[in-house]
């Protein structure tokens, strides 16, 4: 698997992880459930959403590279 693949699977699995707990939440409406969120879910996708960031830009520094060794 690619970098760019990874970084892709990653976001589209964080993607669906988010609409499951909007649909969770449509049952768990309280502080604890607040606190889940903020707590691990925030975080969660400012983390990922660096994470494909320097996925991508990784991915592109290699090609660069493979391309100066030819």
């Amino acid at each position: 698997m690619s970098l760019r693949n990874s970084g892709t699977r990653l976001a589209m699995l964080t993607k669906e992880l988010m609409l499951k707990w909007r649909e969770t939440r449509e049952f768990w409406q309280d502080a604890k459930s607040e606190e889940f969120q903020k707590k691990y879910l925030d975080e969660l996708q400012g983390s990922v959403d660096n994470a494909v960031t320097v996925i991508d830009k990784l991915d592109k520094l290699i090609t660069k590279i493979r391309k100066d060794c030819e």
